[in-house]
């Protein structure tokens, strides 16, 4: 795990890459920023009240040279008002964006739809929805892109998955599964994984035939319609997919022979369950979820993140601002 953020620090420090911060007061935000803008790899800019942020600084004995600090109570630029009014086609007058406007990630995801910073990072002492819904809103998916995604990217020792979508879309349906899994394998080319994607189902290859089944393997058809480039296979049972003497007898002319690297979940519940499984029987460490469809890059931390936790998204998030 330390060669892969290793490789991701050499590939953004000293870009001027800055990522916002809107939780500019939490003490893991604020160790992070300052390692962050020690190290030269990105200009973190934190969001809050100065005096609080620098307060919360002092007694944490750090510094916070190289960073930025905005608060949105002394600095809402009328610009904003009037692009997110714009931005909301009439959902908002300048009355109510001014209000919305004063919430720390509405400022913040602002400040990287109006091109002031690269990317958002948020999530240490706000919910998924909360994260999600100022990007969906203002920075809205890529053309072609018709919901954004939550990808985990599962690291042990020299190993390397991506597990999704384990964080938005509860219930996907067969062009949903296509959507995410052709976004997940340009993810797996950020990390340098050449990807190899797996439609999880609890069948393998038409062993058994339910609705489930028949979704997820359409979505297989029309990932391949749709990239007919992309090396996806399915539908597979996880062990199908994953250990070569199970797929050799499962699936034996599947292009996939048990050496899978993308994992796609046929839903939410199995996305979820499956990566916390990994995490906490196999070992593995879930970082992320990092999303996907976005046009620009905006990511979520858990509640329960670390320090390190943060510091390593920030260096995704930049990475992502890169490859955009």
């Amino acid at each position: 795990m330390i060669d892969l953020f290793r490789k991701l620090k050499d590939k953004v420090e000293g870009k001027n890459i800055k990522i916002v911060f809107s939780e500019g007061t939490d003490p893991r935000i604020l160790t992070a920023a300052e390692r962050l803008a020690a190290e030269n790899i990105i200009i973190p800019i934190l969001i809050g009240k100065r005096e609080e942020i620098m307060a919360k600084a002092l007694e944490l004995n750090l510094s916070l040279a190289g960073t930025e600090i905005y608060d949105p109570k002394s600095v809402i630029i009328d610009e904003f008002i009037v692009a997110f009014v714009e931005r909301r086609k009439g959902k908002a007058s300048e009355e109510e964006a001014r209000k919305i406007l004063l919430d720390e990630t509405y400022f913040g995801t602002m400040l990287v739809y109006r091109n002031k910073a690269d990317g958002l990072v948020s999530g240490a002492a706000h919910s998924t929805a909360d994260t999600v819904r100022p990007a969906l809103q203002i920075i809205k998916t890529k053309e072609g892109v018709r919901k954004t995604s939550g990808v985990f990217i599962m690291v042990r020792e020299d190993k390397k998955y991506l597990f999704a979508d384990c964080a938005i879309n509860i219930a996907p349906d067969s062009q949903d599964l296509a959507e995410i899994a052709i976004e997940t394998a340009k993810t797996a080319k950020m990390f340098d994984i050449e990807p190899r994607v797996a439609m999880l189902s609890f069948s393998t290859k038409g062993s058994a035939k339910s609705p489930e089944t028949e979704k997820v393997s359409e979505a297989v058809n029309e990932a391949k319609k749709r990239n007919p480039l992309l090396l996806i296979d399915g539908e597979f049972q996880f062990d199908a997919a994953f250990v070569p003497s199970v797929a050799k007898k499962k699936a034996p002319d599947s292009p996939i022979q048990g050496d899978a690297n993308v994992f796609v979940f046929p839903n939410l519940e199995a996305g979820n369950i499956g990566y916390k499984i990994a995490q906490r029987l196999g070992n593995f460490s879930a970082i992320g979820p990092i999303l996907q469809g976005l046009n620009k890059p905006v990511n979520d931390l858990s509640r329960g993140c670390s320090e390190e936790d943060v510091y390593r998204l920030a260096l995704i998030t930049a990475m992502q601002a890169l490859n955009d």
